[in-house]
């Protein structure tokens, strides 16, 4: 039987969720359908995703139409929750980009659509909701069209556009406008076709153009279009099928070496790890000796298989399959099953840009709050765990505020630990601003010999490490601690803001007399000197994250939204009005949005719509933030040494 893993994905309130239940309910998998308002839906089974009627937490259920066994993803829609759906796009076949035929193309719509585009993932469209009121056919293509991709195609017509009784009818073969869009679309990336239109051909043979149509699909050069209704059924039968038609099967070799991604950790009620996997090849059998994040290893205790809903037990997963692995106690999301075929630390959205102190409401709990941040650690890297001994903090990563307010109802209900957090304040970057050269041959206790070079990069090229000396008769440890080193010491620059867009050069040639005088670790405590040295050399300017943000409001709520953008400091661009709304876009600094958020109901009467997502880092004008140090400061050389030597 084939196998597909597809992910359905959307702008939050689009109806991915709705969709997912339709599907499982077509394909007899649930009895019933659930309402995310009433709380029922399978794939949110959390209380809070029932609560808040949104997916917080990526969700997998099975089912099967005719030969094909499909696996589906969903995933949250809502923007403080993106780092669920970029952990599944690694172990995607192909995806269903849901759209709203009221709300159209979102901000969301387009951040997700461009990152299925870069990755290759092969994806049909669905436009749902056509029988709410405001839903629209024509326009809805054509800011597809405008805003996502041209190569799109209408699979159907919709008859009953805006009401209860809306209903899509596929086009076929005696469609012959269909047809002839189909040609047009296809021509594109397929020369028989592009020479059959140059010369006169208005459409080519119908199935020939279905089979291209399935190969540019399953290729990621063509879109094709599906309308309908999750919650009446309209077009999701339709949908299905070219789910199966269009899009590929998983690819893999059950008889090869064992290969697999983690994109999903949890905790059983025993308290026990359980790893979501993806199998690209070979099988993983219960009570295997298993190898997975590079270097650690451990015995499969369980093995449970997606097959029909939820995951049931059995003795193997296998490639193409998604399984759920028990007995792996360190492993983690992102690490690879046996051989890697995808990139351990692959990032397709824009890191957390804000970031908050957290403080048990009873100073007692402070052990139990660091447990439970770390199992939500677990589950969610990104939050990024930060502890202060000294200051006696702990810190998180966050891309919003309703994360953080998931977070403080999640430590209540699940961890009965209460929480306050200090206000949220946006994370900044530094950036080298000239070059900076340093070498240093320290004494006693590290006997190790480091020369580094820091430098300017192109904006947005992270950084990058090289070695411009031969280093031939240097043990290979020594060089790679040193490395370490500085990627460790980059992520607290002079202000104690990770340092990126930069180049460092290990740029002399080290002779040593006697090797077994000097270790790496040496080596590696040695290079955070040296490094912040040369960066104190070329000094760096702090750069805040900026956000791009879309308002629309009733035109006559111009006049008050105007100053209010205008004392947050917000950059607007001339508005443009559509009927009797405005839309408005332009630039505004993280730390501010969640404000505009909150004010944007009292100034539009409640018709105010927002959308906000990061865009770049910006130089701070004045005095640079500083961010508190963490850990020995190798700005301070005499207390960096004197802490190295009281540690050994």
């Amino acid at each position: 039987m084939r196998i597909l893993n597809l992910g359905i994905l959307a702008h939050v309130d689009a109806g991915k969720t709705s969709l997912t239940e339709r599907l499982l309910f077509d394909a007899g998998v649930i009895a019933t359908i659930g309402s995310v308002d009433a709380g029922s839906t399978q794939t949110d089974s959390l209380a809070l995703e029932r609560q808040r009627g949104i997916t917080i937490k990526t969700a997998v259920a099975s089912f099967v139409v005719g030969d094909t066994a499909i696996n589906l993803i969903d995933t949250p829609g809502h923007p403080d929750f993106i780092a669920e759906v970029e952990r599944v796009l690694n172990v995607l076949d192909g995806a269903v980009l849901v759209i709203s035929a009221v709300e159209g193309v979102q901000a969301q719509t387009r951040v997700l659509m461009r990152t299925l585009e870069r990755l290759g993932i092969p994806t049909l469209i669905f436009v749902n909701k056509i029988d709410r009121r405001g839903a629209r056919y024509d326009e809805t293509l054509a800011v597809i069209a405008e805003r996502l991709t041209s190569a799109v195609v209408a699979m159907g017509s919709v008859r009953g556009m805006g009401q209860s009784v809306a209903d899509f009818t596929p086009f076929g073969s005696e469609d012959a406008d269909f047809g002839a869009r189909l040609s047009e679309v296809l021509a594109d990336q397929d020369e028989a076709i592009l020479t059959a239109f140059v010369e006169g051909e208005t459409t080519a043979p119908y199935r020939r153009l279905r089979r291209a149509l399935a190969a540019q699909t399953r290729r990621g050069l063509a879109h094709p279009v599906y309308f309908g209704s999750a919650i009446t059924g309209a077009g999701v039968e339709a949908l299905t099928a070219g789910i199966t038609e269009l899009l590929p099967a998983a690819r893999g070799d059950p008889d090869g070496p064992v290969s697999g991604a983690v994109f999903k950790v949890e905790r059983g009620a025993a308290g026990e790890k359980i790893a979501f996997v993806r199998m690209f090849d070979g099988a993983v059998h219960v009570r295997d000796r298993l190898a997975f994040g590079g270097d650690k290893a451990a015995k499969v205790t369980a093995i449970g298989v997606f097959d029909g809903g939820a995951a049931q037990p059995r003795p193997a997963v296998a490639a193409g399959q998604i399984g759920k692995l028990w007995g792996l106690g360190e492993i983690q999301i992102g690490d690879a099953i046996g051989q890697s075929r995808v990139a351990a630390e692959a990032h397709y959205f824009a890191p957390p840009t804000l970031e908050t102190v957290v403080e048990p409401a009873r100073a007692s709990e402070r052990g139990a709050l660091l447990g439970a941040l770390a199992q939500l650690a677990e589950q969610d890297p990104l939050i990024n765990l930060r502890q202060d001994d000294v200051r006696q903090e702990i810190t998180l990563s966050l891309y919003g505020e309703v994360q953080k307010e998931v977070i403080r109802e999640t430590l209540a209900n699940d961890f009965g630990v209460e929480v306050e957090f200090r206000e949220t304040t946006p994370i900044c970057v530094e950036r080298p601003v000239g070059t900076g050269l340093a070498v240093n041959r320290a004494p006693r206790p590290l006997l190790a010999t480091v020369a580094l070079r820091i430098e300017p990069a192109p904006v947005g090229s992270g950084v990058t490490y090289r070695l411009e000396a031969e280093f031939g008769s240097v043990p290979q440890a020594f060089l790679r601690a040193v490395e370490d080193g500085v990627r460790e010491t980059l992520n607290q620059g002079l202000y104690g803001w990770r340092v990126t867009d930069c180049v460092v050069a290990m740029t002399e040639t080290i002779r040593y007399r006697h090797f077994a005088l000097s270790t790496a670790a040496a080596h590696r405590d040695l290079a955070p000197l040296v490094l912040m040295a040369a960066l104190k050399a070329a000094g760096t300017v702090v750069c805040e994250p900026i956000h791009r943000f879309a308002l629309e409001v009733p035109a006559d709520t111009l006049a008050v939204v105007l100053p209010v953008l205008a004392r947050l400091g917000a950059g607007a661009q001339t508005p443009t009005m559509h009927g009797s709304s405005c839309r408005l876009e332009g630039e505004i600094r993280a730390g501010r949005v969640h404000e505009l958020q909150q004010a944007l109901p009292g100034l539009s009467r409640g018709e105010g719509v927002m959308e906000a997502k990061f865009d770049h880092y910006r130089p701070i004008r004045g005095p640079f933030p500083v961010r508190p140090r963490r850990g020995a400061d190798p700005l301070d050389r005499k207390e960096y040494l004197r802490r190295l030597a009281r540690r050994g």
